[in-house]
């Protein structure tokens, strides 16, 4: 074995290098929390094109935040792979192939790519229901149904029946027949005005791809070697897309995690990913990455346990941590939510004094509306912090698309507050992919945390994943409270959540 390639597989454990090493597809790697999953695949790209076996210039990797995408084009860079390897997320690498390829089947402009749709949406509000402008928390709802239904590829005169088949209830006080009204206004302005939204990027290469043989071989010519990240945040629409870039070719790598699945709401399934052995029956590695680097014994057990009671356990991995032992986790009850923010802010604080970088810290909540009471404790204790809230998963995937600046400076900064030593105060969701020292979950009661209390069920199942992505956040403490009151005048007691453990 040359040299490069025998430095491409030292530090990886057994199975990291046979994954690394399984170089044919289709293969499947369920990697858990913490269990090197960025470096597995990134050495495996490096390894294969090292050995000569993938041509870089046709090798692309898919993943789902620009965040996560230049994490990989900055790990490959380090490990000497050719620029010409391409590394993306969904909606910019299909961005890119649209401009490429717009002059081959079509003679008019390109539609013009519209980052807001809120007046697009209170427009057609307004034209079906025929009432003054919809408030902003209907018109975020309604764009969120809008967009849930195209990436689950629902289009409006199907609507209706979905609807009535799974027993989905429209956003705004609308019923089935008036959201899909709604939907159909939506599409048709926008159409009108030759613009395109981020799901109408993919919807385009998936069109061209089916209808345009001679741009469709430009597209799949430079998509020889396929990884796709995350895969058990993949929607219809993006399971179609692949599909069809890959065409009859299967050197497909998949990995993901269908614990780590948390945003169902927003059309994600990890069906694709379970599924995986059977819509690629010819599959010929299929592997598991369960040691956990990051976190303590003691935390990876408290996130087996966390799942032990899912109905689905027999999908998801059973972690075991490659660390040595570290503290108790415990839950900590206060009187109401003040407290347990002053509490959470004051243990903090004797963190920092014990020697602890801030940036090393922190708050994880499930909702934005927690984060202002911790702000104001951390604030009146002069503990520096950066806010994070829920601002859109779809944020994340196209900021890359529009360059704009914003987006990736949020990221950005997020990234760069561990090294500027402030405290992380975040949503759960938004804190996915990232790993901090010392973590604080606040609010584990039920109505927060699961978030409204629901039945035995999908939702359920996903405030359970969401519990499991949040623990496993952690890396050497964590430390989980409660608040019995929203506030000292309030009559509503809370009680623990089901998913804290004894």
């Amino acid at each position: 074995m040359h040299e490069d390639q025998e430095k491409l597989l030292g530090g990886l454990d057994r199975f990291q290098r046979e994954a690394v090493t399984s170089l044919d597809g289709p293969v499947r790697i369920i990697a858990g929390a913490g269990a090197g999953k960025t470096r597995t695949i990134t050495h495996r790209i490096a390894y294969a094109c090292a050995q000569g076996s993938w041509d870089p210039s046709k090798t692309m990797a898919v993943t789902f935040s620009v965040k996560a995408a230049a994490e990989m084009r900055s790990r490959l860079t380090a490990l000497g792979v050719p620029e010409s390897v391409k590394a993306a997320t969904f909606h910019s690498a299909a961005f890119q192939q649209l401009r490429q390829v717009w002059p081959q089947v079509s003679s008019s402009y390109p539609p013009t790519l519209i980052q807001d749709l809120r007046p697009l949406v209170k427009a057609a509000y307004k034209r079906v229901c025929g009432q003054e402008e919809a408030d902003p928390g209907q018109v975020r709802d309604l764009e969120a149904e809008i967009n849930w239904a195209k990436v689950g590829l629902i289009a409006p005169k199907e609507y209706v029946r979905v609807c009535a088949a799974t027993h989905r209830t429209p956003p705004a006080g609308l019923d089935p027949d008036r959201m899909a009204d709604l939907y159909e206004a939506f599409e048709y302005d926008k159409s009108a005005h030759n613009q395109m939204d981020f799901n109408d990027i993919l919807l385009l290469v998936c069109h061209i791809l089916e209808e345009e043989p001679e741009a469709a071989a430009v597209i799949r010519s430079r998509i020889r070697w396929m990884t796709v990240d995350e895969y058990q945040d993949v929607s219809p629409l993006q399971h179609r897309l692949l599909r069809l870039w890959l065409d009859d070719r299967d050197n497909l790598c998949v990995v993901g995690d269908p614990a780590q699945t948390i945003y169902s709401f927003a059309g994600a399934t990890s069906y694709y990913l379970l599924d995986f052995p059977e819509e690629y029956p010819s599959m010929k590695a299929d592997l598991q990455l369960n040691t956990d680097y990051r976190s303590t014994p003691q935390v990876v057990n408290y996130a087996n346990r966390v799942l032990s009671k899912s109905p689905n356990r027999g999908d998801y991995l059973k972690l075991k941590s490659n660390r040595e032992a570290g503290k108790r986790i415990g839950t900590t009850r206060y009187q109401d939510d003040v407290e347990e923010a002053h509490g959470v802010a004051k243990r903090i604080e004797r963190l920092i004094h014990g020697g602890a970088d801030p940036g090393q810290c922190a708050v994880l909540t499930r909702i934005n509306a927690q984060q202002p009471v911790i702000c104001a404790a951390l604030h009146e204790r002069g503990i520096p912090y950066r806010l994070r809230t829920d601002s859109g998963w779809l944020d994340q995937s196209v900021s890359e698309v529009t360059a704009v600046q914003s987006s990736e400076k949020t990221i950005e900064d997020l990234q760069q507050a561990r090294a500027r030593g402030q405290v992380t105060v975040s949503t759960i969701h938004a804190a996915k992919g990232l790993e901090f020292g010392h973590v604080f979950l606040v609010g584990c009661s039920e109505g927060l945390l699961p978030f409204g209390s629901p039945r035995e069920g999908e939702d359920l199942e996903e405030e359970r994943r969401l519990m499991y992505v949040a623990v496993t956040r952690a890396e050497d403490t964590l430390h989980l409270s409660f608040a019995e009151k929203k506030d000292p005048a309030s009559f509503a007691r809370r009680t623990p959540s089901r998913f804290v453990q004894g």
